[in-house]
């Protein structure tokens, strides 16, 4: 039985038989995560210290500049995906187009690719504020052996087989499920391995924090309006604290310790809302899902949601059960 302090190691070999596919190869995946996750935070922690923060002169397909951080996390996460021989192709939200990768080995039966936002919030990193990875794994749908393709990415959340995120802060923690749970891992940097320090993680289903951009509030659709000022009302346990950090990875894992609601609605300035469906919402719907939480857009269950594109962006809303059905009943009244 699972306990605090086990190592991440230890956890994922006693859990492999709960995972309806026991090959070993998405323990494999996650301890490759494991790894790149270590070598980017330690390079996190000398930011100032090294020519590593700042603009890296570039912009992402998204038309976002590029941070020197995110184009050096996404190279290593890619890099020890790739050299492990573990997943079959890798979409980045970074990159324009997916990655296939093709083994040298003519019997190459990898099953799993992985989409991953390498270093969300990277915006926040010169001014020491929280940042985070995001990562999702589905199983592919094309015959195995065969190079990738698009249709292997474009799948609904619902059809993840794990997710997760890694949030470089005051400690280092790597948060994933495999759907059966959420369980968080704590990193010691003396020795370089990660503890289960938060085993089987919940959303509370009610909370007192709601996560928005207010800056944005004239922006926002009626219906989040009204929600806010909902949140605002002095009435039972209202007012809410408005808690907005700017790195949805740090505002998502203290909602689900705290309790809460993250909102990144559409708005007249970006219309189809702004977070990505593949990189951010769906991992995160699906991590919430397993903590007792819940993830729409307004209307529709994120891991619903049918992708049409890579790079595709919807609205999100996230966290405590009670408080995202508000939010969704505010949404309907306001049509």
């Amino acid at each position: 039985m699972s306990q605090k302090n086990q190592t991440l190691g230890e956890f994922i070999i006693e859990n492999q038989s709960s995972f309806k596919y026991t090959s070993g190869e998405l323990s494999r995946l996650i301890n490759s995560i494991r790894l790149a996750a270590k070598v980017v935070n330690h390079e996190v922690n000398k930011a100032g210290l090294v020519d590593i923060i700042g603009a890296a002169g570039d912009t992402n397909i998204q038309g976002e500049d590029q941070q020197k951080l995110d184009v050096y996390a996404n190279e290593k996460f890619i890099q020890t995906l790739t050299n492990r021989n573990i997943v079959c192709g890798i979409a980045s939200e970074e990159e324009d187009d997916f990655i296939s990768i093709n083994s040298q080995d003519e019997n190459n039966n990898n099953k799993y690719v992985v989409l991953i936002d390498p270093l969300d919030g990277s915006s926040n990193i010169d001014v020491n504020v929280s940042v985070g990875t995001i990562f999702s794994v589905y199983r592919r749908v094309t015959p195995v052996g065969t190079p990738v393709t698009l249709e292997d990415f474009l799948q609904k959340g619902n059809q993840q087989v794990a997710a997760g995120y890694v949030v470089y802060g005051t400690s280092t923690m790597l948060v994933y499920t495999t759907g059966a749970g959420v369980n968080g891992f704590t990193l010691n940097p003396a020795i370089g391995t990660f503890y289960l320090s938060h085993p089987d993680m919940q959303f509370p289903e009610n909370g007192k924090i709601y996560s928005v951009n207010e800056g944005n509030y004239i922006h926002f659709p009626q219906g989040i309006k009204n929600y806010i000022k909902y949140c605002q009302m002095e009435e039972g346990d209202r007012p809410y604290t408005s808690r907005y950090i700017g790195s949805l990875v740090s505002d998502f894992h203290r909602n689900m310790i705290k309790g809460g609601i993250y909102l990144y609605p559409k708005s007249s300035k970006n219309s189809n809302g702004k977070l990505r469906l593949l990189y951010e919402c769906n991992p995160m719907a699906f991590l919430a899902e397993q903590a007792n939480g819940k993830a729409s857009d307004g209307f529709t269950r994120i891991l619903d949601i049918e992708p049409t594109e890579l790079h595709q962006r919807v609205p999100f809303i996230c966290g405590s059960k009670n408080m995202v059905e508000k939010a969704e009943e505010f949404m309907r009244l306001a049509e």
